[in-house]
């Protein structure tokens, strides 16, 4: 008998970034496939921060560290909608 092929995440997660100087950016995107496992959000970190580094080289204006991140509360919501 054929074995059931995993649900993969498809799709982006998205982020609350707050950086050291107390600014903070919403609804950074985080492909879903890159999270999860026994890393969890971890691997968000790093995406964000190479965003940032991209962001920087275009504008000109390099972007304070990171201080804490979380997932967006919108998307939680929406999340817990969809399995009720």
């Amino acid at each position: 008998m054929a074995r059931k092929q995993q649900a993969r995440p498809s799709g982006f997660v998205l982020f609350d970034v707050f950086y050291e100087d107390g600014t903070q950016t919403s609804n950074r995107k985080v492909p879903a496939t890159e999270l999860g496992g026994l890393d969890g959000d971890a691997p968000a970190r790093t995406i964000i921060e190479d965003q940032d580094q991209k962001i920087a080289e275009v504008s000109g204006n390099r972007r304070p560290r990171i201080k804490s991140m979380a997932r967006s509360r919108k998307a939680k919501d929406a999340l817990r909608a969809q399995k009720a």
